[in-house]
């Protein structure tokens, strides 16, 4: 962890709070002392749907709105994003809601169009360790949310976070997002104990996503209580309207009326907390 120089927590550097351009030019503040909710689906998938869904995760009490353009897939033959059409739908869906949006970067080459549609960049776990994206993302004035590897130690993960930082791009934000096991139950195992832990060890605002952490719908919600109580700064779901007909993570998507209860508890919750992690952390 030495080598950590700026991810890790000092007496003179406070906890880090982001700033991200919200509604009626009121900022969403990512950090210590706040609860921010980011839900979306896991792709856009066309302009109609995600319009509309866009307006109902607002009253729902969503934050941000999240969305794929680009996709990594395992499988070179799955849906991998509308590209340019996607990042274009996204933005609408700002001006629509007033609310930022997340959006993820694969590739390099697509850095000047993403920065110009999104408010914040999403590396996913894929590119945790891709050094040279992460590098061109420490040169940019926007936040980087930085998903944690499928089997990246913590260690590893704070020195990709330093790779932005040491750039210069101090707006980092952590994202657990499960990591790969022996267990074949779940899609990936979310781990609870890095939540807590890097909490304890960095300034940088830790989010968790039980979508990717679970791989069911019906452990979302749990999932996401837990790592909201185990201090993490907000939560990132996977939400469609219409789950099985999803092109991508379906089986892990909440529909509109399951993530109206997941956010009423997680709002109601988050207010319990707030008093415990200052004191904790």
């Amino acid at each position: 962890m030495n080598a950590c120089k700026l991810a890790l927590r000092q007496e003179k550097i406070h906890r880090t709070i982001i700033e991200v351009p919200g509604p009626a030019s009121a900022p969403v503040l990512i950090g210590q002392g706040y609860f921010t909710l980011i839900a979306g689906p896991c792709a856009v998938e066309n302009r109609e749907d995600y319009l509309e869904l866009a307006l109902r995760l607002k009253q729902s009490g969503a934050h941000i709105l999240r969305g794929g353009a680009y996709k990594p897939r395992t499988s070179p033959y799955s849906f991998s994003g509308l590209g340019m059409e996607g990042l274009k739908i996204l933005v609408e869906a700002r001006s629509v809601t007033g609310l930022p949006v997340i959006t993820e970067l694969m590739d390099i080459r697509d850095l000047d169009a993403v920065c110009c549609h999104a408010d914040i960049i999403q590396v996913g776990s894929r590119n945790m360790q891709n050094y040279a994206l992460l590098k061109e993302l420490g040169r940019i004035n926007m936040p980087v949310m930085l998903k944690r590897g499928l089997s990246a130690t913590i260690e590893e993960w704070l020195l990709a976070a330093e790779y932005v930082l040491q750039a210069g791009n101090r707006k980092v934000i952590l994202c657990e997002r499960g990591i790969r096991t022996f267990e074949t139950a779940t899609r990936n195992t979310l781990d609870i104990n890095a939540v807590a832990l890097v909490k304890s060890l960095s300034h940088l605002p830790v989010f968790v996503d039980p979508s990717h952490g679970s791989g069911l719908r019906r452990l979302v919600s749990p999932v996401a209580k837990a790592g909201l109580i185990a201090g993490a700064d907000g939560v990132m779901v996977e939400v469609h309207q219409h789950p099985a007909e999803a092109l991508c993570d379906g089986q892990q998507s909440l529909d509109p009326d399951e993530f109206d209860r997941l956010s009423l508890d997680l709002q109601k919750l988050a207010g319990h907390e707030k008093r415990i992690w200052l004191d904790l952390y």
